[in-house]
């Protein structure tokens, strides 16, 4: 068996264009622009990438975005008072405060800052809480990018066994509660493995679908799944390799060459779930915008 690889980049395609003519009609119908204030401090050259990927989606669907580039040294009080300013601006809908952020500053505090109802990353409290309550308003966009992506390849995780390896509030903690729910595209039985799983393998093996979101390159190898199943590998590792110019190379949490020789469906790092989150950023704006019908164009 080799398995079919998901194209997320194409998924991502496809729902990016959606939310385009959505936002063309919001535009036309209430004169709405849905807008994104993207806050970066420091200079990590991932998040600089990130943010500046976000802010060419955003204007490509026509949507209104700024970044807030803040220096390395910027402190918490002046973050802070930032995130307030943007929670009142009412060109923005949704606020993106591009993590990590450098050491001395407080993340949490930070994100606990933001307004719910522009917290396009689903990272508040009041946002986790109402997933966990199965009410979401804006769903966190890597969990809900694997979700879109299982859907439109024809993989419905309903009634499924889905393994997560993986417990961050970012991808493992919300993927869960997202696929556990009694509700359509979810209503799987859920099991979450972590650090302190014993035998880890003996449980990935059970999965029907495996969602990989560790942070640790090729920990997924080809004896711990079974045949047949779909792997949705969340890991972006870099990987020292002499022989590109970069000196790097990107590699995902699952060994990809041969575990596809046993799963039916895998994705790709890069190319597989990346692009959806992007994808779901621009859905959750939108989203947003919809619901601060006193927006402005």
């Amino acid at each position: 068996m080799t398995a079919k690889t998901i194209d997320g980049a194409r998924i991502a395609e496809a729902i990016r264009a959606e939310v385009a003519q959505q936002v063309a009609e919001l535009r036309a119908t209430q004169g709405i622009v849905p807008g994104l204030a993207a806050v970066l401090v420091g200079e990590d050259p991932a998040s600089a990438v990130y943010v500046r990927n976000k802010e060419r989606a955003c204007r490509e669907a026509g949507m209104h975005t700024e970044t807030f580039h803040l220096p390395q040294a910027t402190a918490q009080g002046e973050l802070m008072a930032l995130v307030r300013q943007l929670n009142g601006d009412r060109h923005f809908h949704g606020i993106l405060v591009q993590l990590p952020l450098p050491k001395h500053l407080d993340e949490r505090a930070v994100l606990l800052q933001i307004d719910p109802n522009k917290d396009i990353d689903g990272l508040h409290p009041v946002n986790m809480g109402r997933l966990a309550q199965g009410e979401p308003l804006f769903v966190p966009c890597t969990p809900a990018g694997i979700q879109q992506m299982l859907l439109r390849s024809g993989y419905n995780p309903e009634g499924k066994h889905v393994v997560v390896c993986g417990r961050s509030n970012i991808v493992g903690k919300p993927v869960a509660l997202l696929l556990m729910q009694k509700a359509a595209g979810a209503n799987a039985t859920v099991t979450v493995c972590h650090t302190g799983t014993h035998d880890l393998g003996a449980v990935t093996r059970q999965a029907d679908i495996l969602i990989a979101a560790m942070g640790r390159p090729n920990t997924i190898t080809a004896d711990m799944v079974r045949e047949g199943v779909v792997v949705v590998d969340v890991g972006m590792n870099r990987v020292p390799d002499p022989s590109r110019k970069s000196g790097y190379r990107l590699a995902g949490d699952v060994d990809f060459a041969a575990v596809a020789q046993k799963a039916e469906a895998i994705t790709p790092v890069p190319g597989g779930v990346g692009p959806l989150t992007i994808a779901m950023l621009l859905y959750n704006t939108l989203k947003a915008a919809r619901l601060q019908p006193a927006g402005v164009a």
